[in-house]
């Protein structure tokens, strides 16, 4: 065993977990690990400018791959400048390491300058945390950390390390494997209930598939096609659950959810057997939960047990990794065509398109949206921030791979888009990738834009610029008798500024000049910023209002079709 520093121990950890890239920002405690750096040319530091997007960046490079990503901090504010990417990637299921510094061990608990319990506070929103208190113990910490965020139900962890234990010498000692007493995921799913789950959908006469982000992570979507094809089941997905199923696929019929497909939404409420797969039965998707279909009999295939039974009473439970489970479902259902129901959903669909871009003469948002996606075939990862920007990206961009929606949905964080895109344009170099921003979402982060001219990554920014916190609008609009309070928003000369960091710009003021400015931007081999002037009072249809259920989806009232 050779002798290494704790800095050492831990890049060396790192890297034989294959780490090649993290994100992450200096300061005093971690000055010891930044100085171990160049011993590791295997690792490549990106240069954050705020941490909450160096966690997005690692957020975004593991949504992107499918691999963990890595985010650094230092103690104290840099520390709780993580936690809202953090809790981003534990809301979304994302594996991202936080790695942070904290003050001397002689200091902790004695409030020390920029001294922070960050394991206390990060313990609701990781899978697990560590504080490690001497040397010999970063290995071993390391890969139980690195172990638990990617098995399972994938999701953040975050080790803690005081700056004496990155300059203490010890023993390195790799564990070849790990042992966690009492966390065994279950992958395989119980043959038993299996087996039920294929009987109640060979009797289902309306049956539906609700696919969600665990598909997409246990990179399940071949063997959902096959399962759709066989048993002949329409597919549905949640916002996150988006490219678990190619949209141009027949049995598709887009998301649902509060500004989910108006037929998608119709079909979850009127189907008698719905199976969940990979998702969680969320209040964003199913509306209220009382009232979402209540004779419906419910299948849920989740590797995580605590989300069975959580949000809706399960007629059958299978416990396991769609990977696994799928395949073997496939093998027992028999093959049906369920024609009278998918000619069902079909009439709904064209009776209700939710996804037509009206003629109008003013440049609105969802003709940006269906211009980028011809104009890019349907080929580029598109990356949001939160608002009616990314409701129109879900709606109007029609995906046909996994991991090409790259967006926050649990915790609805603004200002994801630009670092997670960084992250993903990393993790991913040969992808177009287009990072479709709010003007209020988009301010949030804006920094970052530094990260690609120092990165030279050419990534595409298209800012749906209205003048307005958009989503805050509307709802002021919709349900509190236009009352605009707070939601107008004074903003920078977006063009001037990315003209200062040396990224190019430009404005587009009208409709005509859209398909243009898309085919320059692709033609530019840098980064790009497109400032798209868009309608100002355009809303997002189709529409659940809170606290409604999916059975009272709203249309766009004939007033606002006509404009």
């Amino acid at each position: 065993m050779a002798r290494m520093t704790g800095a050492q121990m831990t890049l060396d950890s790192l890297q034989r977990e294959g780490v090649d890239t993290i994100f992450g920002y200096p300061g005093g405690v971690v000055l010891p690990l930044y100085d171990t750096l160049p011993q590791f040319p295997g690792i490549r530091h990106v240069l954050c400018r705020h941490e909450q997007g160096a966690a997005h960046m690692a957020d975004g490079y593991a949504r992107a791959s499918g691999r963990m990503g890595v985010c650094l901090g230092t103690s104290g504010p840099g520390a709780t400048n993580l936690v809202t990417g953090i809790c981003t990637s534990w809301m979304d299921s994302t594996p991202v390491f936080a790695l942070t510094g904290n003050v001397a061990r002689t200091l902790l608990g004695k409030d020390g300058f920029q001294e922070a319990d960050i394991t206390g506070i990060t313990q609701p929103i990781t899978k697990h945390n560590y504080l490690v208190m001497n040397a010999r113990e970063i290995p071993l910490t390391i890969r139980e950390a690195v172990h638990i965020a990617t098995t399972g139900r994938p999701g953040p962890v975050l080790v803690d390390i005081p700056k004496d234990v990155f300059q203490e010498t010890d023993e390195f000692d790799w564990p070849e494997q790990v042992r966690l007493r009492g966390y065994k995921p279950t992958v395989e799913g119980h043959a038993g209930m299996i087996k039920r789950a294929a009987e109640l959908i060979d009797q289902a006469k309306r049956p539906i598939v609700i696919a969600g982000h665990g598909v997409i992570w246990a990179d399940a979507h071949r063997e959902l096609i096959e399962f759709a094809e066989k048993a002949g089941v329409p597919v549905i997905t949640t916002f996150l659950g988006i490219g678990a199923f190619p949209e141009s696929h027949p049995l598709s019929y887009g998301w649902l959810g509060m500004h989910g497909m108006y037929y998608a939404n119709m079909a979850a409420d009127g189907a008698d057997v719905v199976i969940g797969i990979g998702m969680r039965f969320d209040d964003r998707a199913m509306g209220r939960f009382k009232d979402f279909n209540p004779t419906a009999k419910i299948v849920h295939i989740d590797i995580d047990p605590a989300e069975i039974g959580k949000n809706f009473p399960t007629a059958v439970p299978i416990v396991g990794s769609a990977k696994n489970v799928l395949p073997k479902l496939t093998e027992q259902v028999k093959q049906q065509p369920r024609k009278e129901w998918v000619r069902w959903i079909d009439q709904v669909r064209e009776e209700h398109p939710s996804r037509d871009v009206r003629e109008s003469r003013h440049m609105l948002p969802q003709y940006v949206m269906r211009t980028l996606y011809d104009e890019t075939s349907g080929d580029a990862t598109i990356v949001t921030g939160v608002g009616q920007h990314q409701m129109w990206a879900g709606q109007h961009y029609f995906y046909k791979r996994p991991r090409q929606l790259i967006t926050s949905g649990g915790l609805g964080t603004m200002g994801f888009e630009l670092p997670a895109a960084i992250g993903a344009q990393i993790a991913v170099p040969g992808q177009e990738t287009w990072a479709i921003c709010g003007d209020g979402s988009f301010q949030m982060t804006l920094q970052e834009m530094a990260v690609l001219v120092d990165e030279q990554l050419p990534i595409k920014m298209a800012i749906f610029n209205n003048g307005y916190l958009g989503m805050i609008r509307q709802w002021q609009q919709l349900f509190y008798d236009q009352n605009y309070s707070s939601c107008g928003i004074s903003q920078p000369d977006f063009c001037k500024l990315a003209d200062a960091y040396g990224i190019r710009a430009i404005r587009v003021e009208t409709k005509a000049e859209v398909p243009l400015a898309i085919r320059e931007a692709r033609a530019h081999k840098g980064p790009i910023l497109l400032d798209f002037q868009i309608d100002q009072e355009e809303n997002v249809w189709p529409m659940v209002p809170a606290g409604a259920a999916l059975s009272e989806t709203i249309e766009a009232p004939e007033a606002e079709l006509a404009r």
